[in-house]
């Protein structure tokens, strides 16, 4: 393996670090960010569904951008505008300011998450094998750093930019110097007429190939919306917690993901992702109904933490098995169109899940919400088949040759 490839995975792997890291501050600390703007439990639903909407633009947008120019370039800008505008959203005073910030930080999100999955899907086809999972296991890894954070500015009632300041200023020196050895994918170019119009019968092709994993992809993220969003006040709320604990359930759920995600790439290549995709799904519905049931915090967070070990499974796949077929029927600029159209649902998901629960928690109870993702991620069930080909399948004697055109890599603007 050349290491062009190697610096390229291990570039884009801290990305989805750093990614990790800004978003658990932001949403571990939505009751502190709710407090200190006034916003009441009628309009946080309104914030919350803000910024998967705008980050679906910004998804979108890339799809057309990255036409024009490398998906790494897109990337490494993005990534210190995500970072400024969650410190936008620690110092503003107003809740214009509020409503500024989090806009800047859904579009930034959007073209982030869209392109750092467009590169890692491409480097996971120049190995030749599953390591897919490895990059959103270094996301997971920067939740839990990110979680932990919030939880020491939460135990020393610090002001949120007291808490997120540090960061920035870490962080984003470091991410534009590790920008320099992304590699995009192969050949590059124009995108397709496979994943492109819609009326012709490459188009046809394409809705029929990403359809079920749209699907997949949104339920799996109705159930991590859930967690991300309403994990802090469920435990405060309905099981009694302390704010100081109350931060603990997204670290554990974190924690969970990185476990699974570090072990899931030899579970892919030894037993294939269907396999994989459908005991993800069913331990995720066991960890709703834990979270529903639980009489207190601690079982709560014995449901939490198996939500972590099945939904971490789930996104990963769902990009690298989209990529992958678009990849046979049109080559990268299929594969970097099926991604980003993808990744829209991934908003969707969370556009469909916050609402959601608060609306059902509001209206019939929170412990009731919690049962509704519980019964949607188990149509992971009915669509696993789609992730795995016979004849596209990694792993389990389908690995090919670790030789690939890795493409250009991105030292230079």
């Amino acid at each position: 393996m050349t290491d062009v490839l190697r610096r390229g995975r291990a570039s884009l792997a801290f990305g989805f670090l750093v990614q990790g890291v800004a978003f658990a501050l932001l949403v571990t600390r939505i009751p502190a960010i709710q407090n200190r703007y006034g916003v009441s439990d009628a309009l946080l639903p309104v914030f919350l569904a803000a910024v998967p909407v705008l980050a679906g633009i910004g998804s979108v947008t890339t799809e057309r951008l990255v036409r024009r120019v490398p998906a790494s370039r897109v990337l490494r800008w993005s990534q210190p505008v995500v970072l400024l505008a969650l410190l936008g959203v620690g110092a503003g005073e107003r809740l214009v300011g509020l409503a500024v910030s989090l806009a800047v930080f859904g579009l930034a999100v959007g073209a982030l998450d869209a392109s750092m999955n467009m590169l890692g899907v491409s480097l996971q086809r120049a190995y030749g094998r599953s390591i897919m999972l490895s990059f959103h296991a270094a996301y997971s890894l920067g939740g839990i750093a990110g979680a932990s954070l919030a939880w020491v500015g939460a135990h020393g009632q610090w002001a949120l930019w007291v808490s997120y300041l540090p960061v920035v200023l870490v962080l984003m020196p470091a991410v534009l110097v590790g920008s320099r050895w992304y590699v995009d994918g192969e050949g590059g170019g124009p995108v397709t007429e496979a994943v492109g119009k819609a009326g012709g019968a490459g188009g046809a092709v394409a809705f029929k190939l990403l359809l079920p994993l749209c699907v997949v992809m949104t339920v799996a993220y109705i159930g991590d919306s859930t967690v991300s969003n309403w994990s802090a006040k469920y435990l405060q709320d309905v099981l009694g917690s302390s704010e100081q604990l109350a931060t603990v359930p997204y670290n554990v759920y974190m924690v969970t993901t990185l476990l699974g995600r570090t072990l899931g790439d030899f579970g892919v290549r030894r037993f294939g992702a269907v396999v994989v995709v459908r005991v993800g799904a069913l331990v995720a519905a066991a960890g709703f109904a834990v979270v529903a049931g639980a009489p207190g915090a601690w079982v709560g967070m014995l449901g939490f933490t198996l939500l972590g070990l099945g939904l971490c499974v789930l996104v990963p796949q769902t990009f690298a098995a989209a990529g992958r077929s678009a990849f046979v029927l049109g080559g990268p600029g299929a594969s970097d169109a099926a991604v980003a159209r993808l990744n829209v649902f991934n908003y969707v998901g969370f556009l469909i899940g916050s609402p959601l629960v608060g609306t059902l928690g509001d209206a019939w109870s929170y412990r009731g919400a919690m049962l509704v993702p519980m019964v949607l991620v188990l149509v992971a069930l009915v669509y696993a088949r789609s992730f795995a080909p016979e004849s596209d399948r990694y792993g389990g004697g389908h690995e090919r040759p670790h030789t690939a055109d890795v493409g250009r890599g991105s030292n230079g603007l």
